[in-house]
This record gives C-alpha cells, sequence and structure tokens, in this order.
C-alpha cells in the first residue's frame, strides 16, 4: 500500500495520496489547485489516479478535483448531501472502493459540514484498519469548527451536536492503533487548538484531545461554539467555488514583472498592491498606500484578508519569490496577480518611487503605556476570540484582523491609532491596511501583545 501526505504550512493544509501497489490504482484525498506533485508520485509509483474524495466543501482553499479530473479522466467523490454542478459520484456510509487488495470505508462524520465523510484505510478489505483520513472532523489536538457562515443549512448548534455524535458514535469506537490523518494542522482557521504534529492515533487523541474527553452534550456545544477565531471573508467564496465549475489552474500560469510606471498606476487606480516582504523592511520603506502581507507568514489565508477573491492585485517582493507569491494566492482561487515588482533586501526602490516611498510608524510599549495614561490613542487588538483568553490590553477595541476590512467604520479616528496582534506579524497588515484605505496616524505596536505582558512580568 502506499500512503503520502503533502503538507503546505501556508495554508496549514494536508493532502493524500492513497494507493495500492499491485494493481497500480489510487485516489487523491482533498487536494489543492496544483496538483504536480500528486501527478509526479503517481508516475513515480506506478499508479493510475481513478479518483478524487474531498472530505467536504473547503472553505479555506480552492480543492485541485477540476484540474486532477482535467488531467487524468478520474471520477469525483463527496459525501451523500454534496450538492454541485458538475458530475460527483455520492459517497454512501458504510460503503467500500476497492483499489484492489487496499480498501476504502466511507464513514459519515458531519460536524463540521453536512456532507463531511471520512476514509478509513485498510490494507486489504476484511483486516484491521491503518489509518483514517479525517478531513476537517477529528484534528490533532482539536475538532472542526461548526460555525463557519458558508454552511447555510442547520444551525451551528445542530452541527456541533452532529460533531458530538461524530466523535463518540464513529471515530473514537476505532481502534487505538489507527493512525489519524486530518486535512489541517496548527495555524489553520478551521479549528482552535490544532497540535503543529501532523498525524498521531485514535488512542493518543483519546488521551490528550480535549474535545474527545467524556463530557455532556450540552458541555461539548458550549465548549466547541466559545472562543473560535474569527474566519476570513474568503471562506465562503471558496466554499461556493468548490460547488461550482470553475477556472482551472494553468500549470505553466505565470506572472509577469510589471515596471514602475505600471505599479504607480495600479495604486491609483485603486488596484490593491500587496508588498510581501518582511515586517522589518516594509517599516523600514514601502510605497504609500500598499499593505504588507510578508511572504514569511501566512501569506495566501490574510491575502484572502484584504482583497477579494478576483481582485485584482500586485505584488512587491523580494527576488525569487515572485511567482510562489501568485500561486499561494491561486490556491485560495484569487487568480487575479497582474505582475510583481522586485525589491532588493537593501529595501531600495527605483528612483521614479521617490515621492511615495515611506516609513511604517512603529510603537513600542512604553510609548503605548504614556499614550494610555493620556488617554491620547485608539487601540485596536486584531488578535482572535481565544487568544483574548490569556489577557488583553485594557481599553482595547477589539477587531479580529479577518474583520477589519469590514468593520473600519467603528475604528475612531480623533486619536493617534495603534494596533497590535500577539508578536508584530499581523499588526503590520492590519496598520497598513487601515493606511491604505486612507486612515492616518495609525502605527503598530512592536512585539505585540506579548511584548507588552513580558514588560508587566518584569516589573
Amino acid at each position: 500500500m502506499i500512503l503520502e501526505q503533502y503538507y503546505i504550512e501556508c495554508l496549514s493544509h494536508a493532502s493524500y495520496l492513497v494507493g495500492d501497489d499491485t494493481t497500480g490504482r489510487a485516489v487523491v484525498v482533498d487536494p489543492r489547485r496544483d496538483i504536480s506533485e500528486y501527478l509526479a508520485d503517481a508516475a513515480k509509483f506506478g499508479l493510475t489516479i481513478d479518483g478524487v474524495i474531498n472530505t467536504h466543501f473547503h472553505a479555506d482553499f480552492v480543492s485541485g478535483h477540476l484540474e486532477l479530473v482535467d488531467a487524468t479522466g478520474a471520477w469525483i467523490g463527496f459525501g451523500e448531501t454534496a450538492e454541485t454542478d458538475y458530475p460527483i459520484r455520492r459517497l454512501a456510509d458504510g460503503e467500500h472502493v476497492s483499489l484492489g487488495d487496499v480498501d476504502l470505508e466511507i464513514l459519515s462524520t458531519p460536524g463540521h459540514t453536512w456532507e463531511s465523510i471520512s476514509v478509513l484505510v485498510r490494507e486489504r478489505a476484511g483486516a484491521e484498519p491503518v489509518a483514517v483520513l479525517t478531513g476537517d472532523s477529528l484534528f490533532i489536538g482539536d475538532v472542526g469548527r461548526p460555525d463557519l457562515a458558508n454552511i447555510g443549512d442547520g444551525s451551528t448548534s445542530d452541527l456541533a451536536r452532529a460533531m458530538y455524535r461524530t466523535l463518540h458514535g464513529t471515530l473514537m469506537t476505532l481502534p487505538d492503533s489507527v493512525t489519524v490523518m486530518p486535512a489541517h494542522g496548527a495555524g489553520s482557521s478551521c479549528g482552535k487548538n490544532l497540535s503543529t504534529e501532523l498525524t498521531s492515533t485514535i488512542g493518543e487523541q483519546r488521551m490528550s484531545n480535549p474535545s474527545v474527553q467524556p463530557m455532556t452534550e450540552e458541555a461539548f456545544v458550549a465548549m466547541l461554539t466559545e472562543g473560535q477565531p474569527a474566519a476570513p471573508a474568503y471562506f465562503a467564496s471558496d466554499a461556493a467555488m468548490n460547488k461550482r465549475i470553475h477556472p482551472l489552474l494553468q500549470a505553466d500560469r505565470t506572472v509577469p514583472e510589471v515596471t514602475p510606471q505600471q505599479i504607480r498606476g495600479a495604486l491609483n487606480a485603486g488596484v490593491r498592491v500587496l508588498d510581501a516582504r518582511s515586517v522589518e523592511d516594509f517599516a523600514a520603506g514601502h510605497l504609500r498606500g500598499t499593505v504588507n502581507v510578508g511572504f514569511d507568514g501566512r501569506f495566501a489565508e490574510t491575502g484572502g484578508m484584504v482583497a477579494d477573491v478576483g481582485e485584482q492585485i500586485a505584488l512587491i517582493t523580494y527576488p525569487g519569490d515572485e511567482q510562489q507569491a501568485a500561486l499561494r494566492l491561486a490556491r485560495i482561487g484569487s487568480d487575479g496577480a497582474i505582475g510583481y515588482l522586485n525589491v532588493n533586501r537593501d529595501g531600495e526602490f527605483p528612483a521614479e518611487f521617490a515621492d511615495l516611498v515611506q516609513a511604517a510608524p512603529r510603537t513600542t510599549v512604553n510609548e503605548l503605556d504614556e499614550l494610555l495614561a493620556e488617554n491620547a490613542v485608539t487601540l485596536i487588538d486584531i488578535r482572535n476570540p481565544g487568544e483574548r483568553d490569556g489577557g488583553v490590553i485594557p481599553d482595547s477595541l477589539h477587531i479580529p484582523l479577518a474583520q477589519l476590512r469590514v468593520r473600519l467604520g467603528e475604528v475612531r479616528t480623533d486619536k493617534p491609532i495603534v494596533v497590535h496582534c500577539a508578536g508584530g506579524w499581523r499588526s503590520s497588515v492590519a496598520a497598513s491596511l487601515l493606511r491604505a484605505n486612507g486612515i492616518g496616524r495609525v502605527s503598530d505596536l512592536l512585539g505585540g501583545y506579548n511584548a507588552w505582558a513580558d514588560a508587566r512580568a518584569e516589573v
């Protein structure tokens, strides 16, 4: 049997190739749009990809099922209740998909969404299962959230109750030795306490995962529905894209280099210009009107927070990062990258930008304390709700980064504004987004909440 995991840090996303090395038949589970790795490994192992299984309608990325069908002619499988604009194979609870000796059993596991399924893997029919591909049902250290806005049928509470039954009636009844292989890891917005580990076992999760411990259904629902991270606005767009026919990602797609005049024209025309350099380099000097979404962080997901899927985007990148940056955006369905401008790590912009280059103001913890003491600042906390459980800076306005673009009207502008996150990466995104939307006197807190809390601890 062949069972390969493919993990991308930028989206905390895992996908899988399952194959039978005796018959050469295989399926791909929860693929991303850039499918070259699956095709290359299928060729390496002598496999033919017969099918593509999506464990549910993903909201955080655009699945690569259409690309794989175009490349291989495979069928597309979803849970029985799924509704799509393209032909699918409806996979019922208890159904077996045979690859030869290797047997895949479909488990209905609603809770994250109604159509959610898991895939139980056996090396041969009738044998003990060796792995379960759980999608967004059971994570390592957590379970899938039930409250994403794209669901549309059934309340959050109904799905949370379905998740309780999925866990205790289905997944936790599997043997302790079964390897758990989910669709996401730490950092994903599809849950709140995901582990950095990429696999585990049912037995390990039974012992260590807080969400599967014995508790009443009511207690589980209360726990699951509180403190979830704010869902990026693009989630609804991606979930909808995954239900319909949409343009394929072209394997040979590249974005062109643009001139300084074209970047200036894009800024003047209101095109979203993302500066993918580090927070420090952006702060030292950037073009007025650009938004800092560092390539060294959660670039794709955060790009989907500051620009709409389908919106035109221009990129400012370090040399060599440009095509990968465009690809990461394409993974969430944002195919509108029109071009890139490279800036070397010395931060020197072409002379044509002399009138546009500016530094990004940053505020130290001591300076913030002085401003707060004088009631001379609007402080915005852009962390997710669960992060605030560990402490908050008094008098801060809470607007999670994922909601900032649609809640700009709540930001008071009669005082200087300081934005903070946990460590400083997201606050640079938020502060630059505010400035790009015409709000002046905005800085971000150096070191974020962690620096502020550390200063309190030292005192």
